[in-house]
């Protein structure tokens, strides 16, 4: 299969977006984004409990891709720097939909997926004590929280998280991760 990064680029690029971007992946440009996306929120008038929702969800995303990036392929090192990944924010009706992008060695594949797919499978109760498990059994990886990462979006979002991952060559495929925020918050009676 034939993979091209600016093809999928533009194909997350389609609607109605806040944010695109595609480059080096560094704490400078964590803060720009969510700085930026802060401040959209707030142009658009959203609820507060929505802000914070995307916002904290967008924080854990960036975190996820920012520790966790692989290096590039020999084909891309020259067009792009080390630390590639792609991110989108854009709304798709009444949710707010987080993607990040980037290439990841073919034998953490099976690993990840089935991670995600325990995730996707587990309930609300679930996902709460496999956090509290995580937290207390778990070492840290040299990398950050030991998996909190992902079980911690899809407990804020309450969403299943989407994932693909496409075949590049036969070290590597590109992994993408969308994350999905309702903007709708269900509102308590008084």
């Amino acid at each position: 299969m034939n993979f091209s990064i600016e093809d999928y680029y533009a194909d997350l690029i389609d609607g109605n977006v806040l944010l695109a971007y595609k480059g080096s992946i560094n704490t400078e440009l964590i803060n720009n984004v969510l700085d930026t996306i802060e401040s959209k929120l707030q142009d658009f008038n959203e609820p507060s409990k929505v802000r914070k929702k995307v916002y904290n969800v967008l924080v854990e995303s960036l975190q996820n891709l920012f520790h966790h990036i692989d290096d590039l392929p020999d084909e891309y090192k020259d067009d792009f720097e080390s630390r590639f990944g792609i991110l989108v924010v854009s709304k798709e009706g009444n949710k707010y939909r987080i993607s990040t992008g980037n290439f990841i060695r073919n034998d953490k594949i099976a690993y990840l997926k089935e991670k995600i797919d325990q995730i996707n499978s587990s309930n609300r109760e679930e996902l709460k004590e496999m956090y509290k498990f995580i937290l207390n059994h778990q070492k840290l990886s040299e990398k950050g929280g030991g998996g909190l990462g992902l079980v911690d979006i899809a407990r804020k979002t309450g969403n299943k998280l989407k994932y693909t991952f496409v075949p590049f060559d036969d070290e590597y495929s590109f992994y993408n991760l969308d994350v999905f925020v309702d903007e709708v918050i269900e509102k308590k009676n008084s």
